[in-house]
């Protein structure tokens, strides 16, 4: 069984086909870049060249950067303000010429589809996954249950959002190392998340995963096992398409 998964990041909208019995892209994913402002009309449209690139006629799972509750987004602190109150869904199903969409916070489906086909599958306890890119998203489960909606990218760390000092993109904007960033930034974040949660498993997500082996070995010192995310810059993708399935 095929379903689409679309996943809104602050620097690109990606998507494809999903076989959702393998948990992998049925087909080569497609991506366009997130416009600039990044307004609900102008990501809706961008959202609709991906969809229609495939053309596709069927359910659409789309995650979005920030608090979704129902589909309507509550924060949207990677993208323009003006998509807080905004009904996703309807807008982007609009878009797509009234498919039925689904719309969901971008960590949360790379985490449920990590903790169904990947390094979290299996996995007891309290794990979560990070996804590292323009800023922290975050997914947290107990035993295998979602909790939604938590954000922990915000919470702070030397006076600013965690995700403007450990995040991939303040790697990027600052030039700093791996070694730097890896021990100076992401590894103090990951203490501090894990000093207020004790989980078991850390999983990295993000476009990050796929150079773990650059920054893995400077985590020392966190207790909880951390492991890159095995879908890596698919999970967001594959999560989405789980969500439009139900």
């Amino acid at each position: 069984m095929n379903v689409f998964g679309v996943d809104i990041g602050g620097s690109g909208i990606k998507g494809a086909p999903v076989d959702l019995v393998r948990g992998a892209l049925a087909e080569e994913r497609h991506k366009v870049l997130t416009p600039r402002p990044a307004t609900p009309q102008d990501v809706a449209g961008r959202v609709a060249e991906v969809v229609a690139h495939f053309g596709w006629d069927g359910p659409v799972g789309v995650t979005f950067p920030g608090v979704v509750t129902g589909s309507t987004v509550r924060t949207a602190a990677n993208v323009d303000p003006a998509w807080i109150g905004t009904d996703a869904g309807a807008l982007i199903g609009e878009a797509v010429g009234g498919l039925p969409v689904t719309v969901l916070n971008d960590a949360d489906a790379a985490g449920v589809a990590e903790m169904t086909f990947g390094a979290g599958r299996g996995r007891t306890g309290t794990v979560i996954l990070l996804t590292l890119g323009t800023g922290i998203g975050s997914a947290v489960f107990t035993d295998g249950r979602l909790v939604p909606n938590t954000e922990l990218g915000h919470l702070e760390l030397k006076g600013y959002d965690a995700e403007k000092r450990a995040s991939s993109k303040a790697r990027e904007d600052e030039e700093l190392s791996w070694e730097h960033w890896a021990t100076k930034r992401l590894r103090k974040y990951l203490a501090h998340v894990e000093m207020l949660f004790s989980p078991e498993l850390f999983i990295l997500g993000g476009g990050v995963s796929r150079k773990a082996d650059r920054f893995l070995p400077y985590l020392d010192g966190i207790r909880a096992e951390i492991v890159p995310a095995e879908l890596r810059n698919d999970a967001g993708i594959v999560g989405a398409a789980m969500a439009a399935s139900r």
